[in-house]
Parts: C-alpha cells; structure tokens; sequence
C-alpha cells in the first residue's frame, strides 16, 4: 500500500513538474517615420536588437534598465545610422519563458526590428 502511495505522490509530482513550462509572446508596431511618399531607399531591412532579463523567484532584472531601450540600444551599436538615415517599421516582441509553473524561473526576452531608411 505504501508503494502505490509513493508512485501516486512521484507519478503526479512528475505531471507537474513536465507541464508548468509556458512561454506568451506579445509585440506592437510603432510608426517611426513618415514613408508617405517615394523620397527614400532602404539600406538596410530587419535589423534587430536584443535585451533579457532573467528572474529567479521573481527576483532578478536588476542588470537591466528598461528592456525596449537596451534592445534598441543594441540594435544601433550594431547598425549605426549615418546621416539622412533613420529607423522604419519598427516593432517590439516579447517572449516571455516561464519554468516550473513561473514561480522558480522567468525568462523575459524583448526583440526590437525595424528597417533602415535614408532619405533623398
């Protein structure tokens, strides 16, 4: 009797622990510049820049700011604009990774995309 117990307590601790990761992801598209009429080329397309913040029982993050403008940060030291360049089309994603029910480990991932226009 004592072992049908135990293997009910593992076999349900087991479920739990197999099924309480998730992940979500959200994102918004930001009008940044004025491509109304044909006075532009574009440099470059999808340029990315990424930020995380990591919480370990919802303590954590403290490395990071604010997550959209570290990622966008990082997208500019990787792409700099010269001049009569700017960003287009830009978006922000988050993804955000829960383990163990969300309670033990968060991952928070935030994405910046945009193109890169230079006007005539």
């Amino acid at each position: 009797m004592k072992t049908v117990i135990l293997k009910s307590i593992f076999a349900i601790f087991i479920a739990i622990f197999l099924t309480s990761c998730a992940a979500a992801h959200k994102g918004y598209m930001a009008n940044s510049a004025s491509l109304s009429s044909n006075n532009f080329s574009y440099v470059k397309k999808d340029v990315q820049g990424t930020s995380t913040a990591k919480y370990i029982l919802g303590i954590g993050g403290m490395a990071r700011e604010t997550l959209v403008n570290d990622a966008k940060k990082q997208l500019l030291e990787s792409n700099s604009l010269k001049s009569n360049q700017t960003l287009a089309n830009l978006t922000v994603n988050y993804k955000i990774a829960r383990y163990l029910g969300g309670a033990v480990y968060t991952k928070v991932t935030c994405t910046v995309t945009a193109d890169i226009v230079e006007f005539k």
